[in-house]
């Protein structure tokens, strides 16, 4: 017989060990269980003074460049909305929250992770925490997403943090999420600019003359293993169009990525995030990113979004997103946005760390 006993069974010690684990296992499946393991570990700074996402958001965030998570319970402008960054700002903290065992670790089992998604599943739409509230009538986009502004140069806010998700035949049969930064001058309809080269980009040039708009969601507080993805753009060797992001993702959380099928267009967003813009990609119809652009009549000369790399901070024209519905978490629930500040420890990070996996992953090929 074993250590357990002829019966198989484990000592009382081990039980009660099991039983710790089990009730401690931390959840980082949706963004509200992940600020929920923050709070019970310490790691989050929390704070129930009013902040304002005019200049301050930005300003304290970078103050404490690569501190603990900040939770804002109080949103100017956003009575519904909390508001939660610098949660990709301390390598320690990321660490832990994904059971990575350090630098050389991290970069070894996100590798990994590149080459083994697990594919995300599809959940009933009643069940789907995203769309707890659907609203269709009133799409005043401003109204529910918190936009910020990082610099006194910039003339208009912008909403940075929206992930585009496609999925299935517009991505080759596979799945997208990334970044996209957005300026909502028109209620309901917003500039959605996408680097050049990246799968967003990809996708719209090769459906730019197509009679029909892209349909597609743009989810915001996501699962933080989707957060983490969505910054591995231009990886294409490791991640080409086709590959499976989403099911990157899962392999990074160790679970798939729920998905739940749009309420007004024929596409799928993240189940487990905090609100969801559904609607439709126009390629076609560009518009300036800010009024002040618009009048002066120039591309690429005044302040716009300190875009993250550097060379693309100024306002242009872009491709306009033209959204259906709105979906969120109950308001009652206080749902969360991620508005990611540019130039901070915490977008550096998530820009960098799946590219450094993929690079890693590119010389074992070597």
């Amino acid at each position: 017989a074993g250590p357990s006993g002829a019966s198989g069974r484990q000592p009382v010690a081990a039980k009660e060990e099991i039983a710790v684990a089990i009730a401690t296992r931390k959840d980082i499946t949706s963004l509200p269980a992940t600020i929920e393991w923050l709070r019970s570990e310490g790691l989050l700074l929390e704070t129930d003074v009013e902040v304002d996402p005019d200049l301050e958001i930005c300003a304290i965030q970078k103050a404490l460049d690569g501190s603990l998570p900040m939770l804002f319970n109080r949103v100017k402008g956003y009575p519904h909305a909390r508001v939660v960054t610098n949660l990709f700002a301390n390598y320690d903290v990321i660490d832990r929250m994904f059971g990575w065992n350090g630098p050389q670790d991290r970069t070894r089992r996100l590798a990994y992770a590149l080459n083994h998604p697990i594919p995300p599943v599809v959940i009933p739409q009643d069940e789907a925490p995203c769309q707890e509230e659907v609203i269709t009538d009133d799409l005043e986009v401003n109204k529910y997403i918190v936009a910020i502004r990082h610099t006194a140069q910039e003339s208009e806010f912008t909403i940075g943090s929206g992930n585009s998700v496609v999925v299935g035949e517009y991505f080759h049969g596979g799945s997208h999420i990334g970044y996209k930064r957005m300026s909502f001058r028109w209620g309901n309809v917003g500039t959605f600019q996408a680097a050049p080269g990246s799968h967003m980009w990809q996708v719209m040039t090769e459906h730019y003359h197509d009679e029909k708009p892209i349909p597609l969601t743009v989810c915001f507080g996501l699962p933080p293993a989707c957060t983490l993805v969505a910054g591995a753009g231009f990886d294409y060797v490791i991640l080409p169009r086709g590959c499976d992001e989403l099911g990157v993702a899962g392999a990074v959380q160790g679970s798939p990525i729920r998905l739940v099928k749009a309420r007004t267009v024929d596409a799928y967003a993240v189940a487990d995030c905090e609100y969801v813009l559904e609607g439709y990609l126009h390629p076609r119809d560009r518009r300036y990113e800010t009024a002040e652009a618009e009048r002066a009549g120039v591309q690429g000369k005044l302040p716009f979004h300190p875009e993250w790399a550097g060379y693309m901070g100024k306002a242009y024209k872009a491709p306009t997103f033209h959204v259906t519905a709105i979906t969120m978490r109950r308001r009652s629930a206080r749902p969360l946005i991620y508005p990611l500040g540019v130039h901070t420890a915490d977008d550096n990070n998530i820009d960098t760390t799946v590219r450094e996996a993929a690079i890693f992953e590119l010389c074992e090929r070597l």
